[in-house]
């Protein structure tokens, strides 16, 4: 599904990732961890066409059989919004629209027809347990309901592979198990691919595969 040779990235003078190599198969959970600082979110924005590579001999990602480096612009955001889905440590909803228009967003992008990604999105809100709450605000929702909403929104496109960054780490622990439960479920339901970043060890733990960063290199 994922497969990264001799990553590299560069901010001036600072090396963060230096020739990082990973092969990540269909339908596998695996988590990163590492000391602040290791590169792990740097890796993570890589994998997920964020940010692109450092150019260095030898260098290539390739995603669900997609070379996305040598991807134009336009073609590399519809593959992010169609193929991938991101779940972010602060769920990054948008306040003023409800719990439903926040999931919709990437279906709308998409420009799938508005009664098809409607549909899916009470579909999937009512799948992660949250279709009393499908009008409330952000605002008007706990941190654990807010997450739901937010990994229902990764999900809206069906994408290929989800990247998560700290997912739990603004949850309090009941909402965190229930979350990386939730993960679990997901995948065995729905066949995707995750790659986690996270600090929280019994996530780590109960991944297929646990990676962990030091110093810019999977070690």
């Amino acid at each position: 599904m994922i497969q990264a040779k001799n990553i590299h990235k560069y901010y001036g003078d600072l090396h963060v990732l230096k020739g990082v190599d990973l092969h990540i198969k269909k339908g596998e959970v695996v988590s990163i961890v590492g000391a602040s600082g290791a590169g792990k979110t740097t890796l993570l924005q890589l994998l997920g066409t964020l940010d692109k590579p450092s150019k260095e001999s030898g260098t290539s990602l390739t995603i669900n059989n997609e070379d996305v480096l040598n991807m134009k612009d336009k073609a590399l955001s519809r593959f992010r919004n169609l193929q991938l889905g991101f779940i972010f440590q602060f769920h990054q909803l948008l306040p003023e629209f409800s719990a439903l228009e926040n999931v919709c967003i990437p279906g709308f992008l998409a420009k799938r027809p508005k009664s098809e990604v409607e549909a899916e999105a009470k579909r999937l809100l009512d799948y992660l347990g949250l279709s009393h709450r499908i009008d409330h605000k952000p605002g008007e929702l706990s941190g654990g309901e807010q997450q739901r909403v937010a990994v229902a929104r990764s999900l809206i496109n069906n994408p290929a592979v989800i990247f998560a960054d700290e997912p739990s780490g603004n949850l309090d622990t009941a909402s965190a198990e229930n979350l990386h439960k939730l993960f679990f479920k997901l995948r065995d339901e729905m066949g995707q691919t995750f790659v986690i970043i996270t600090h929280n060890e019994e996530l780590a733990d109960m991944a297929d595969r646990k990676l962990v960063m030091s110093d810019g290199q999977i070690v």
